[in-house]
């Protein structure tokens, strides 16, 4: 059917390059809307206690996100300062969208007044209904009524931060960051392909495809943008994805076209039998990627559901672009396109495997014990929810943000909020009791009932935490949430440990499923279960030594924050995982097809790594270059999803792939192919069997 598919695009190449060069056209005019769409807030799950008290706290009051403005360098009890700040105070509640406006002047609340007394923060709450146009001139309308005062103020600093300035400037970094990376990966990418082709037009079949998916990819989550919240950490994660996968399939494609025209075929019968090897590959690659990113969906979470979706999206994208236009653009390109020379027997690959084969109990045992030191750092890994400390400190809401923690008090620590059904007096006496331990802000009374009441822990964030335990072991008699950063952070603590199990057991039984309809093998997918399993905990232990640790921060251009983002191993594990499968396909893909010629298992193994082994690692520099160009951001998460998969492709192939995998296949022999006489007949219905290639006399059959 394959062989088939790709003639009719063959035939039909200029129709199927006409509609890509469309569909380019119109992801690449409206997909970058999707930047001015994105949410720093749209990670968790509306089942979670804190998110829940989130969207009661919001339904009932009036106002939303807000700025703060920094008034820093002269005391708060200053004549002069006072007059000018409660006149700004006075210009600036009059800027349309601006509900309400607290400070020192207006309120007796402690947090809004340094330790110092040399500071002070007004802080601006937005109506709750204002959309990012409404919030941006209001923005613009706070600056005009707080700027004239450090000309009014001798000695007077004047700052803008808070949480609705933090989410603009992180999703606006957001979108420089994915395009530095783009920038970075795509021309590097073509100066890689370029050289494993030994010619330029071959390398514009994979460029084409990562073009067209990028395109087709941003368009994806647009329309998902008016279905759900997009978090701004969605879009390198699935970038990313959609870039590294498009490559590796086109560069498959025509790594095999070139392949096959050196046996002497025509062009349009290369592009046949093409379709008929590759395109088999990369479908099984394709669904081996779908199901790692499938684990995604048994997360509560909006945001894992959201990626799952959208990793989804990029990976049907890719693979149709690789199914049709790459044989679409090898027919224009036709003998134009260098042959490349028969795959050969014997070469480097082969001969790595055949040493890694002789030394095989050496190889697994001293791979294997490496991978587990380097992740062994994992076992200590603190999970944390990154806010203004993501960004880099020349940033203003930043900066404002670090003044806050280190001179005001509380700063040190998010807010802890309980909202509840109930007067605000009685709210307020109930939490009375903790006043040694926190900071006990002024209850409000809100619409519907409900009342909120504020308290900064004693003890930073870990305070925090433990002020949310109290306080939901110990509650008011009445409907109440606990919320807040360090109660959000807990939900998602919560959340990973208990689902990240279920999400394990389903990925491993899918791809289990998947890699043993295409090998007819049990033993063959518990491998690659187990190599992947030694690799991503590899890659966690890196994050951990240079995220949590601070290692390389210097050459890397951050400041650790003491925590890994808690988003991220389970999409490190989701995307790594598939990326890995992707690599493993490729491999197995090859040794499947040779043991069913009738080579020995060792043969097969340094036969199929010669075969495959230059488009591996071709495709992996071009993966690792894609996600190295993310660690040239300035945001630290993108940072951190950066070095975690750049570090796994590069380990999964190279290490792995070309010595761990060889070295374990050879150890168990022909017990790689061994089934149950069940599952033996199971898979003669079922499975799929590899297509016949050009060397073989049948090649009729596919015409």
């Amino acid at each position: 059917m394959l062989s088939s598919f790709g003639r009719w695009c063959y035939d039909h190449r200029r129709l199927v390059v006409g509609l890509w060069l469309i569909a380019l056209a119109i992801g690449g005019t409206l997909g970058p809307q999707v930047f001015s769409r994105l949410s720093t807030s749209a990670f968790a799950s509306h089942s979670f206690e804190s998110i829940e008290g989130y969207d009661v706290l919001r339904e009932a009051s009036p106002v939303g996100r807000g700025v703060a403005v920094l008034l820093d360098g002269v005391r708060v009890e200053d004549p002069t300062l006072a007059r000018a700040a409660t006149a700004a105070q006075e210009r600036a509640a009059r800027v349309p969208g601006v509900a309400r406006v607290s400070s020192p002047w207006t309120t007796s609340e402690p947090t809004l007044r340094a330790k110092d007394g040399r500071a002070a923060l007004v802080v601006l709450d937005l109506r709750r209904e204002a959309d990012r146009a409404t919030s941006d001139t209001a923005v613009v309308g706070i600056r005009a009524a707080f700027d004239p005062l450090e000309q009014a103020v001798p000695g007077l600093s004047v700052r803008y931060g808070g949480d609705l300035l933090v989410g603009q400037e992180a999703n606006d970094q957001v979108e420089k960051d994915i395009r530095v990376g783009e920038a970075i990966a795509l021309p590097v990418a073509l100066v890689v392909l370029v050289l494993a082709f030994a010619g330029f037009l071959a390398a514009v079949v994979p460029i084409a495809g990562a073009l067209v998916s990028i395109a087709g990819g941003l368009l994806a989550l647009l329309a998902f943008s008016h279905a759900t919240d997009l978090d701004s950490n969605v879009l390198p994660v699935t970038t990313g994805l959609s870039v590294a996968l498009a490559i590796d399939y086109s560069l498959l494609l025509v790594s095999r076209f070139r392949e096959e025209r050196a046996h002497g075929l025509e062009v349009r019968d290369a592009v046949a039998i093409t379709s008929a090897t590759a395109g088999r590959t990369i479908v099984f690659s394709g669904l081996t990627v779908a199901t790692s990113l499938c684990g995604l969906f048994v997360f509560a979470s909006g945001f894992y559901r959201t990626i799952g979706l959208a990793g989804l999206s990029v990976v049907l994208i890719a693979m149709l672009s690789a199914l049709t236009l790459s044989p679409a653009l090898l027919g224009l390109l036709g003998s134009r396109v260098r042959p490349g020379r028969a795959a050969p027997d014997d070469g480097r690959f082969a001969r790595l495997a055949r040493r890694g084969q002789r030394h095989k109990v050496l190889v697994v045992v001293g791979i294997g014990a490496g991978l587990l030191a380097v992740g062994s750092p994992a076992l200590g890994v603190q999970l944390g929810l990154g806010g203004a400390d993501q960004l880099p400190r020349s940033f203003e809401s930043r900066q404002v943000a670090d003044v806050v923690a280190a001179r005001f008090p509380g700063g040190d620590a998010s807010p802890v909020t309980v909202v509840a059904r109930m007067p605000a007096a009685a709210l307020g006496a109930s939490v009375s009791g903790l006043t040694g331990r926190a900071i006990v802000g002024e209850p409000q009374q809100l619409g519907g009932g409900v009342s909120r009441v504020d308290l900064l822990a004693v003890g930073g964030e870990a305070g925090a935490r433990d002020l949310v335990e109290e306080l939901r072991t110990h509650r008011p008699q009445a409907q109440t949430w606990v919320t807040g950063d360090a109660a959000v952070l807990i939900d998602l603590r919560h959340e990973v440990v208990t689902r990240a199990p279920w999400a394990l057991l389903v990925v491993a039984l899918a791809t289990f499923v998947l890699l043993f309809l295409m090998t007819g093998s049990v033993l063959v997918p518990v491998k690659a279960l187990v190599m992947n399993a030694l690799t991503l905990f590899a890659t966690f232990g890196v994050l951990v030594l240079v995220f949590q640790h601070g290692w390389f921060s210097g050459l890397l251009g951050f400041e650790p924050t003491g925590s890994v983002e808690t988003w991220l191993p389970v999409l490190v594990f989701a995307f790594g995982f598939g990326l890995a499968m992707d690599y493993e396909v490729f491999l197995l893909s090859r040794i499947k097809e040779l043991v069913d010629e009738g080579r020995s298992n060792d043969d097969a193994v340094a036969v199929g790594l010669q075969r495959s082994g230059r488009i591996i690692t071709s495709a992996a520099l071009i993966v690792v270059i894609v996600f190295v160009g993310f660690v040239f951001g300035e945001l630290v998460g993108i940072k951190q999803m950066g070095v975690a998969l750049a570090f796994a492709v590069a380990v999964d192939a190279t290490a792995v792939r070309m010595l761990l995998v060889p070295a374990t296949m050879s150890l168990l022999g022909d017990a790689n192919w061994w089934a149950p006489a069940p599952l033996k007949r199971l898979h003669a219905r079922f499975g799929l069997s590899e297509a016949p290639t050009s060397t073989h006399p049948d090649l009729e059959k596919t015409r």
